[in-house]
């Protein structure tokens, strides 16, 4: 130690004056009310544990939680996260109630179903800004290389959404963790030579000449703890003659081994005693003296560990280096372990801890053990209850080891790789196929297997060879386990459908319906044998067939279809609906499922269900929420680090006519869905190809896109949706021929349906191909058929044909009339190309189209742009919070810039500040639009009621 003070008086590292005063102005901004966090990165002793040390000294008037990454916890879910929230457990009664439950369901404090582990981190991210209210808090997690894998999910989660929650997070880690990317780093590197060369010379006596010091300068390249170390393993003889240092260990080994030599000049007692320290991470005292009591080693042998600076003892144990732990662990004897591992298992209380209580006793056991293995069952049994997959897994597989009877080993291995499945440990779970296969295994138990086998196929490939796995899976299931076999058929269905025309040979939807279709039926019809039926009806027999079965797939999603099934199902029975046409179950229907996977907090299902309310919000006109949704939808996606592609933002920008946008966000998207084999992407991606092109008056663009369409007829995505584009392509392009047949199939989709909706968009499209004695009966007609649905995007450009069709007709007053009302839906609604193309075709009846103005005030940056809204629609900030996965803290931060952007003291008065629905059209799928959405709402949305003003104040909701 040398050199200057910190802020708060602390010495500061020798060679380190950079990295503290990083680590000093993040506290200092904890203090300041900022939020901040921080990655050390750096080899085995280069001083990442010091840097730690530092920061904890430094800050004395902060609230410091630490936890620790441990080797032989690595599988151990949400083990290091326990320990960082443990202290503060107490303020958990302060969440919003699902975020609680989360909590404590996670760490085994209370039963319920499995949470998110989504809505963990927010839990965790809300609970640390509970702390941060009554003093600024800091977080310091180490060897982070070696965090369980939920837990450093969960810390990277609440790391990047920090804000404004007086909250500092530090990490150190060994290699660079991809979990931590974005995050700011701090590449901790070996001391400079001068300051290297000072610390080897203050813990070596006596005289070294210049080529010795040089020598060990070398070997440990400014390491400082192989600098203080390195020396304590060489003779003085050594020493002065200089002898080159062993080279054989890297130089994390040698340092460990160095450690190792002066254990083995401690008492075998001592020796015994850091060894049950080692073997117990959790570092309580009282757990480690009653292990010690077991083994027979009386407390006075801890002395001359303490004395040797290796292991402190206070309110817990700690080592005074990670890799004395690991030193200790590893240089010990299989038996020793063994012995101390069975001390620890009859230490701790199976009540309290039964997990740890089961992990010991496997490492304890030296054999097959029945009565270990059915211990680590159970516990991967409450692992799983509290969504700790990686954990489960872990049991599991050990418990599969310690199995001694062939045909359960077998059992329990094929359970773990189902587990390691659900963690995405692909590579792991196929690995524990191969122990299964190599056992006694049941008929079912093979098919079960090749089930796994082929789920696991289609999420390491992205789905090309999927189809035909899951198909033989569900053949081999179909006698052993029907209501199994019933849900591989539908996987396989949809795999098909996915697929689309990136299908292989033998994998196209067709060839897979008609292969379920002559596999054994159910024994009762559930939700999911009516939706294979309805698929297989539609892939192999056409539309008008299914409609009878697309009706029952639909009828059966009503209010008492069990939550799992509506969870992960919900999204296709959304999609049964647009194919029958049918907008107000598709409105009933989505808006129910978005908010089961919010209160469940399910955000793998959500992103589904996101994505199918937004194509519904869209046709409704509800840029706005369709905009607000898309910026949820981002928070979601990036919160789980999926990959779904952008549909729902493609659509809006078409939409909104935002060619330049539009067209990178598709040839982008679409380049990586054809990378997947995802071909009903391609489809919607053209889809939204064609409306851009249609609004902005480019119909050989938009005719092209939509007939690449309807080259795949079998595609999951909607069919129906692009044939009135085609159609209006056609016909305003001069080649109705062109658009025959999506005539006549359109005709014949609206006959079976029988909907407003199908019926309006068959008579619409009717009139552009009608003759003049025709078609303006055709347009009355769509418009009123029309405006008895939920879809006013096509209302108004019924408006905006029929208008353009007088105008055509030299019937000017007329056409007026109806431009004028298209044009103000259009604008008002924020559909920007079609809005213009209204524009366009009333000047050319001579009127004079007043230009909206838009109010200048700074910009709204997306985030509190989706804040300002949801707070005008009545939310609270937590329920902001948990909406956009950032803390109420945050939230607050957001609406306190946006009170003064817009120059208002109160959240009633956001609904008059925010920028009128006519400007909806200049706002973008990134948030901006969040701000508009004063048109018409549909029925099923009313606006939630405005909170009371609070002035001066955007919190408190």
């Amino acid at each position: 130690m040398a050199g200057g003070t910190s802020a708060t008086g602390e010495l500061i590292l020798l060679g380190r004056q950079h990295e503290c005063a990083v680590l000093d102005r993040l506290l200092d901004g904890a203090r300041a009310g900022r939020s901040g966090a921080l990655v050390l990165e750096g080899e085995a002793g280069v001083g990442k544990t010091a840097l730690l040390e530092y920061a904890i000294a430094s800050a004395s008037d902060l609230r410091v939680l630490r936890t620790v990454g441990v080797e032989s916890e690595i599988e151990l879910a949400f083990a290091a996260l326990h320990q960082l929230c443990a202290p503060v457990l107490d303020r958990v009664e302060r969440l919003p109630v699902p975020q609680r439950d989360a909590l404590l369901t996670t760490f085994g404090l209370r039963a319920g179903p499995v949470p998110d582990r989504f809505l963990v981190g927010l839990a965790v991210l809300s609970l640390l800004s509970e702390v941060a209210d009554e003093s600024a808090l800091v977080c310091v997690v180490d060897d982070a290389q070696w965090l369980d894998q939920a837990s450093a999910q969960c810390l990277a989660f609440v790391a990047r959404r920090l804000l404004a929650e007086s909250v500092v997070m530090v990490f150190a880690t060994r290699e660079r963790n991809d979990l931590f990317t974005g995050l700011p780093e701090l590449v901790v590197e070996g001391l400079r030579a001068a300051d290297a060369r000072s610390l080897l010379l203050s813990v070596i006596p006596g005289w070294l000449g210049e080529g010795v010091v040089d020598a060990l300068l070398a070997e440990t390249r400014g390491n400082p703890l192989a600098l203080l170390e390195l020396p304590r393993g060489l003779t003085a003889a050594q020493l002065a003659g200089g002898f080159a240092l062993p080279g054989a260990l890297s130089l994390s080994g040698r340092i460990e081994d160095s450690f190792v030599k002066r254990l083995e000049a401690l008492p075998l007692e001592t020796q015994s005693l850091l060894l049950v320290a080692a073997a117990e991470p959790l570092g309580d005292p009282a757990l480690w003296g009653r292990a010690a009591e077991r083994l027979g080693i009386a407390g006075a042998a801890l002395e001359p560990a303490e004395s040797a600076g290796l292991i402190e003892i206070n309110s817990n144990v700690r080592f005074r280096h990670p890799l004395v732990r690991s030193a200790i662990y590893r240089s010990a004897t299989a038996e020793r372990r063994r012995r101390v591992h069975r001390a620890l298992a009859e230490a701790t209380d199976a009540e309290v801890d039964p997990d740890r209580r089961a992990w010991h006793l496997a490492e304890a056991a030296s054999r097959p053990d029945e009565d270990a293995a059915t211990e680590l069952e159970r516990s991967a049994g409450r692992a799983q209850a509290r969504g700790g997959f990686a954990a489960a897994a872990a049991f599991l597989q050990r418990a599969a080891a310690l199995t001694p009877e062939p045909t359960r080993r077998a059992d329990r291995a094929i359970a773990a790789a189902q587990t390691k499945f659900q963690a995405g440990a692909l590579e792991d779970a196929l690995g524990l196929l191969v122990t299964a296969e190599a056992g006694v295994l049941s008929d079912l138990e093979r098919a079960r297997l090749g089930l796994l086998r082929a789920q696991i196929e289609f999420a390491s490939r992205h789905g090309n060879d999927a189809a035909s796995l899951l198909l033989e899976a569900a053949r081999q299931l179909a006698d052993l386990d029907p209501a199994i076999a019933r849900e591989a058929y539908l996987e396989a269905l949809v795999a098909a459908g996915f697929a689309g025309r990136l299908a292989r040979p033998g994998e196209t939807a067709l060839e897979v319906a008609e292969a379920v279709r002559v596999a054994p039926g159910p024994h009762a019809a559930r939700e999911i044998d009516l939706l294979v039926d309805a698929l297989v009806t539609l892939f192999s027999d056409g539309y008008e067939a299914a409609v009878p079965t697309l009706r029952d797939a639909q009828g059966a999603f009503g209010t008492d279809v069990p939550a799992g099934t509506e969870r992960r199902w919900g999204w296709l029975a959304g999609v049964v609906s647009v194919h029958l046409w049918d907008d107000e179950r598709w409105d009933a229907l989505s808006e129910r499922h978005v908010r089961l996977a919010r209160e469940t907090g399910a955000l793998g299902d959500l992103q589904l269900a996101l994505s199918q309310r937004i194509s519904m919000d869209l046709f409704a006109g509800e840029l706005a929420t369709a905009a607000s949704l898309v910026e949820e939808l981002r928070s979601a996606t990036e919160a789980t680090g999926s990959h779904l592609a952008p549909y729902g933002a493609a659509s809006l920008l078409a939409l909104q006519g935002r060619e330049a946008e539009a067209a990178l966000l598709i040839n982008n998207s679409r380049a990586e869905v054809t990378g997947r084999g995802e071909g009903i992407g391609i489809s919607v991606l053209d889809w939204s190809v064609a409306v851009l092109y249609n609004g902005l008056g480019r119909y050989e663009e938009a005719c092209s896109a939509a007939l690449r369409i309807a080259e795949h007829p079998q595609d999951l995505a909607p069919s129906n949706w692009h044939l009135a584009e085609l159609i209006e392509a056609a016909a305003r392009a001069g080649a109705p021929e062109r658009a025959t047949d999506a005539h006549e199939r359109l005709a014949r989709m609206a006959q079976a349906s029988g909907t407003e909706w199908a019926l309006g968009i068959a008579a619409r499209s009717s009139a552009l191909l009608a003759g003049d004695e025709r078609a303006e009966e055709l347009y009355v007609e769509a418009i009123e058929r029309l405006g008895r649905t939920r879809i006013r995007v096509e209302l108004a450009r019924a408006h905006l044909l029929y208008g353009e069709w007088l105008r055509r007709e030299s019937r000017r007053t007329d056409a007026r009339e109806q431009l004028r009302t298209a044009h103000g839906m259009l604008t008002g609604m924020g559909v920007g190309a079609f809005a213009g193309r209204a524009e366009r075709e009333l000047r050319a009846t001579g009127e004079h189209v007043r230009k909206h103005t838009i109010e200048t005030r700074d910009e709204l940056t997306p985030q509190e742009a989706q804040v300002a809204r949801l707070a005008r629609d009545g939310l609270s900030n937590p329920e902001i919070g948990a909406r956009l996965f950032i803390s109420r803290h945050t939230v607050h931060y957001h609406l306190s810039k946006v009170f003064t952007k817009l120059g208002i003291t109160s959240r009633n008065q956001l609904a008059r500040a925010l920028p009128d629905s006519a400007d909806a059209g200049h706002a973008g799928y990134n948030g901006q639009a969040d701000m508009n959405g004063h048109g018409r709402r549909s029925p099923a949305h009313p606006r939630a009621p405005t909170q009371p003003a609070m002035t001066q104040r955007p919190v408190d909701g």
